[in-house]
Order: structure tokens, then sequence, then C-alpha cells
């Protein structure tokens, strides 16, 4: 067995046989094209420079891209066994440099985030990102570890939110968000879809009250008038789909249907039943219905029904306290501004309408190279971070913006499928982990770039300017490529 170990673990010219050459291909194509459009992004028609210009951002980007190649194949030379085996004392050592950087980091725009080492500045955020990936994946590697119980969910649980905490004292929120996204690997190795769901309600609650927080019904904001509806609807659906009783989710709805047609036919009299006193009531009396239908059915399921009901309100109810007395202000705006309720074009709303007027003067096939007018008259805010795909978009157009989406799609999708083949626990939950990062960073930048999501500060992968994320991401990609070059050795073990 010693034997074949040694036979069939990568090392020199086996190693070069067994790295995944498509998706360095794909990252190599990437990191050009990102200091190719940081140079567009730059450019300045009065004094114009080289793109190799070191003086330039988009030369300090080829050098950041030049010293993440050499990192990349430095990660690709340590053996497999090391992540795994350090994984735990890497995410410690992770944890307690967030927490000194947040006391000792100067503030910059609000945050202390960045670690000033000499001419350089780090995010130690960003690295925290491979670290939490392989102390999660450690753990569920660990023999016999499964989402069965309360504990190994805590257990799972805090190590992603602990993590997001120490960036959170940084006072870097959108930065701490990215790690939320790792919920979606434990989707994957096991946990209850309802999760999922309670998640989206959550949000579609949040958006709900505060888009009609201004309109009132019944002597109630219309947001929470609608949101309770809503919570009465997914409760006769939870019935239905969970308890498989006919009786129970009959006598619930008839109840809903009977209480509404007894409210509107005292309205329709001029007798106008306050919301609040109305839905309390219907509610209360339908969870003491429910209460008496867990003696009669499946009372794990009513009771999660019931759990979720009660929930839900507590959610809706506490979604002002949290907006008015936990959000910065600048935050509440961002959000405001983003679902349409209030317009600040001069403000925060300035970079977002900017940015969408730029990305729809480039037209179907762009305004071509360094042809770009938005961008170059520097009328974007930030064009060569956050706001990179503007430039792409106004200059290459919707060909060209579909073609770099087309790529990050590909790399998702390799990745995804070296998920899939790999042969150990530990490599299948990193490589999600990879991948949830991936698909965060794309989705809420190019939805910041394009109005859909408030801008809280999140860079496009490869692309927006900074050595911090690309490295982050080296990280991320070549530690994943060394594991999934291992995997025939741990196949045959």
């Amino acid at each position: 067995m010693q034997m074949q170990q040694q036979d069939n673990t990568p090392g020199g010219g086996s190693l070069l046989k067994s790295v995944d050459w498509f998706t360095l291909l794909l990252y190599l194509i990437l990191i050009v094209a990102g200091a190719v459009s940081i140079y567009a992004a730059s450019y300045n028609f009065d004094k114009s420079s080289s793109m190799f210009d070191f003086d330039s951002f988009s030369g300090k980007q080829f050098i950041w891209a030049g010293l993440s190649f050499i990192l990349g194949l430095s990660l690709l030379l340590i053996d497999r066994r090391l992540y795994e085996a350090y994984a735990y004392p890497i995410y410690g050592v992770m944890i307690v440099v967030l927490i000194v950087t947040a006391f000792i980091a100067p503030d910059v725009k609000g945050s202390r985030s960045w670690l000033h080492l000499g001419p350089m500045s780090l995010q130690p955020a960003e690295f925290a990102k491979f670290a939490t990936a392989l102390a999660l994946a450690k753990l569920f590697g660990t023999y016999g570890f499964a989402l069965n119980n309360w504990k190994n969910y805590a257990i799972a649980a805090g190590i992603i939110v602990l993590p997001i905490l120490c960036i959170i004292l940084e006072k870097e929120t959108g930065t701490a968000l990215v790690y939320t996204s790792l919920i979606f690997v434990l989707y994957r190795e096991g946990m209850s879809g309802f999760v999922l769901f309670a998640g989206l309600c959550a949000v579609v609650y949040f958006v709900l009250i505060l888009k009609f927080a201004s309109v009132t019904l019944m002597g109630i904001p219309l947001g929470m008038f609608i949101v309770f509806i809503v919570i009465m609807a997914l409760t006769v659906g939870m019935l239905a789909f969970y308890c498989r009783s006919f009786v129970l989710t009959r006598n619930v709805l008839l109840g809903y249907l009977g209480a509404g047609a007894v409210a509107g036919g005292l309205a329709w009299f001029g007798i106008v039943i306050n919301g609040y006193v109305f839905f309390f009531t219907v509610i209360g009396v339908s969870l003491l219905y429910l209460l008496y239908g867990m003696l009669h059915d499946d009372m794990r399921k009513v009771l999660l029904t019931i759990g979720f009901a009660v929930a839900s309100i507590a959610f809706m109810f506490l979604v002002n306290v949290a907006f008015n007395n936990v959000l910065q202000p600048h935050q509440k705006t961002r959000i405001l501004v983003t679902l349409g309720i209030e317009d600040d074009p001069r403000g925060v709303g300035y970079n977002v309408n900017q940015s969408k007027i730029a990305i729809g003067s480039g037209g179907i096939m762009g305004k071509g190279f360094l042809g770009g007018t938005q961008t170059k008259l520097k009328y974007v805010p930030e064009q060569h971070t956050d706001f990179i795909f503007c430039t792409i978009g106004e200059e290459e157009g919707f060909v060209g913006s579909t073609a770099v989406l087309l790529v990050f799609l590909t790399l998702i999708l390799r990745i995804i499928a070296i998920a899939e083949r790999q042969h150990t626990t530990f490599a299948r939950v990193y490589a999600y982990c990879v991948a949830c990062y991936l698909i965060f960073h794309l989705a809420v930048n190019i939805g910041m770039v394009l109005g859909l999501c408030p801008v809280i500060g999140i860079p496009l992968p490869f692309f927006s300017y900074g050595g911090s994320s690309l490295w982050g991401f080296t990280f991320l990609l070549f530690i994943l490529l060394r594991i999934d070059a291992d995997r025939k050795a741990y196949g045959s073990w």
C-alpha cells in the first residue's frame, strides 16, 4: 500500500500531468483581461502611458498578476496533505490576524481592514476566505461528521460566523457578507432546504416592509400588511406540503378566508378593525388550532409550521428596529436608493447612475478599446476597482460583457465539476467553497454596477484593481488545483 501511495501521489513530472490545465488557462485569461481592463479604465487622454508602466494602475496590476502566478505555482508544490493537516491552525491564525487588524489598522474611509506592510497594503479578510474554506472542509472531512444534529450544525455555523463577526468588527460589512455564501456548501452536504427557504422569506419580508412602509392600511404600514398575508399563505402551503393533512390545511385556510370575509364585511358598513388586533387575533387562533392539530397529525411537522409562523412575525417587527438602529446612515441610504424608495442622483446613487449610463452607451458592440467617453472622462468613480465592469460594458458592449460573463460561468462550472469528481469529502467541500465565493462576488458586483444590489464594495474577481483580492482568489484556486491533482492517489487508498 505504501508503494502504491508513492506511485500515485503527483510529484515532479506527474504533477504537470495531473493539474487541471483548463482551469489554469481560464485563470490566466481572466487576470490578463482584468489588467487590460484596468488600463482602459484608468487611461487618460491628456497624459497617456504604457500599459506596462509600473507607475500606472495597470502596470501595478501586472506586477500583482505576476506575483500571483508565482505564488500559485508555489502552492502547487505543497503536499495536499499539509492543507488538510494544518487547516485548523491556518484558520486560527487568520482569526487572530482579523482581530488584530480591527485594532491596529488605520481608518480608511470608515473601515479598519487594511494592514500596511511597507509599500504594500493587504486586506486580511481576503485571505481569511481560503482559511475558512479549509477549516469547513476539514470539519466535514472528519470521520463520522454529518449535519444530523444541532451540535454539528452549531460547529459548522460557528466556523462561518466567526470570521464574519471579526470582519464586522473592522467595519467592513460588504466583505463579511461574502462568507454567508458558504450556506450553500452546507446545503450541498445535507442541510435541510428549509433553511434556504427561510432565508429567502426573510429577504422578501425585508424588501416588502421597506418598500411599502410609507402607505398605511387598517392602521398598519402596507408592507407589514402584505407580509401578514404572505405569512398566512405560507402557513397553509407548509401544512399542505409537509403535513399532508387535508383536514388541517382546509380548516386553517377556511379560517383565514372567513376572517378576511368578516373584516371585509365590517369595513363595508364602516367598521374598520385595527390591523394589528385583527391579524394577531386570526394568527393566534390559527396557532392554537395548529397546537390542537399536533395531537392528531405529525407533531414535528406541525411544530415546524408553528415555529416558522412565529419566527416570521418576530422578524417582521425586528426589520424596522434593525434598519433604524443597527445599519449606518450610508448603508440605509444605499438600500433605499436600490429599492427605488429614495432618489439621490448626486449622492449615494451617483456611482450607480453613471455606471448604468456608461454600460448603456456601449450598445451591442461597444465603443472600442479606449473609446469609452463616460469612463475616460471619469464620470464613474472607482471605475478601476468595484465598478470595473462598466468599462467593459462601454468599450466592449453587450457582446464583450457577455463574453466575460461566459468565461466566469465556464470557470464556475469547471470548479463544480472538479468538486463532484473528488474522492474525499474534504476536497469536495473545499471546491464548493471556492465556487460559492466566486458566484457571490460575481453576482453582487454585477448587481451593484447595474443597480440591482446596494453598493457594498465587493470587487469583481481577477478584474478589480488590487493585490489582496487577486491573491486571495489565487490562494483559493491553486490550493484547489493541488488538491484535485492528488484525487487519483486518494481514490486508490
